[in-house]
């Protein structure tokens, strides 16, 4: 079990990784969302904003109102944005759950595809 402050790191990392990707940047520049990632053993909430691509912030909590809910477990949540797993299979074997517009789901399929392509 992942503890809060190993995930926010992690959430953390994700944040540079995307920000510092210029492709996904110029990919996502019209990508404005609020992103609720809870942990289904830990019950941690975590919000990050996103504002024409950009990771605005990360918080701790769940802050405003979101486009976008991720769950899973803890270790997978760190998993994911550390980039040790591919999200896209533990999302088509209901290991992570996406709640949000069909659109968004593929926006994050996407990033996670080129941030970590050999995941």
């Amino acid at each position: 079990m992942a503890t809060s402050e190993e995930i926010m790191e992690a959430i953390e990392d994700f944040k540079e990784q995307c920000n510092s990707n210029k492709r996904l940047r110029r990919m996502q520049r019209d990508w404005t969302k609020v992103i609720h990632y809870k942990t289904t053993d830990t019950g941690d909430l975590f919000t990050s904003t996103i504002k024409e691509g950009e990771v605005i912030k990360n918080e701790a909590g769940s802050v405003g109102t979101p486009d976008v809910v991720v769950e899973c477990d803890s270790e997978t949540m760190c998993d994911m944005f550390w980039g040790d797993i591919n999200p896209t299979q533990k999302y088509l074997r209901g290991e992570i759950k996406v709640k949000g517009s069909q659109e968004d789901v593929m926006r994050i399929d996407a990033i996670t595809a080129i941030i970590w392509p050999e995941v």
